[in-house]
């Protein structure tokens, strides 16, 4: 017989039937995946940064001490006879009874510098509406799960928790109130003590953590600021003033 001579590189010994059927890409499942190395172990895990960290126990933290504070969620709760007083404070912090009693003493309202004082907190009360309103839609973090939903006059962004748009209200309307109202000593604590239990209040009915009532605060802070700078007066806005005047 004529046989073709075989070629000595092409002289190799059969290898084992693992070996041979991973060459052969029989074996998918053995095949390292891309997130392997070239060794075919698999890639480390990046551990997460200290910020990272830092920021996740922040929030278990404020999610645990709002539960313990929460001290009137319920009416089982710990002190659940002190949730009838804590929501008359829900309602004197909300907004509706501060837009109606602003455009109520607008229209009642004959003196000039009156009217100024009373349209700026409209602007005032409206601005932070809008603005909390934006930030409970961008972060969207739900309300505490202690908290019984039977809130007073609540809209679609109220089912969102962060910032507490109480403790907002509450500081801007304090810092508004003691820079445009004359008013005695024991009166000026008194609106001080009323938006700092406004705050807690929040906290105690379950409605909201602590850092959103914080963050309120320190918005609200910041809002009165913004009614400062864009003032409303008769010479900045004539046309807004003389609607009133007639």
């Amino acid at each position: 017989d004529r046989r073709t001579p075989s070629h000595p590189a092409l002289q190799h010994e059969s290898p084992p039937q693992g070996d041979q059927g991973r060459r052969r890409g029989r074996c998918p499942a053995a095949m390292p995946s891309p997130r392997s190395s070239p060794a075919g172990r698999a890639a480390p895990v990046p551990s997460p940064s200290c910020a990272a960290v830092a920021f996740r126990s922040l929030l278990a933290a404020d999610l645990r001490f709002s539960r313990q504070l929460g001290v009137c969620a319920g009416e089982r709760s710990a002190w659940g006879s002190a949730r009838p007083l804590l929501r008359l404070l829900e309602v004197s912090g909300h907004g509706v009874p501060w837009l109606a009693g602003t455009l109520y003493g607008l229209g009642r309202s004959e003196s000039p510098a009156g009217r100024e004082v009373l349209l700026n907190l409209l602007f005032a009360l409206v601005l932070d509406l809008v603005l909390v309103a934006m930030v409970k839609g961008l972060v969207r973090r739900r309300r505490p799960t202690h908290n019984k939903m039977d809130m007073f006059v609540t809209i679609s962004v109220d089912k969102y928790s962060f910032p507490s748009g109480h403790a907002t209200r509450a500081a801007m309307v304090c810092r508004f109130v003691l820079h445009h109202l004359v008013l005695a000593i024991p009166l000026r604590v008194l609106v001080v003590l009323w938006a700092i239990i406004v705050g807690i209040s929040r906290v105690m009915l379950g409605r909201h953590n602590v850092t959103d009532v914080a963050f309120g605060f320190i918005m609200g802070y910041m809002q009165y600021n913004v009614v400062k700078y864009f003032w409303l007066s008769p010479l900045s806005a004539p046309a807004l003033f003389a609607v009133w005047n007639q």
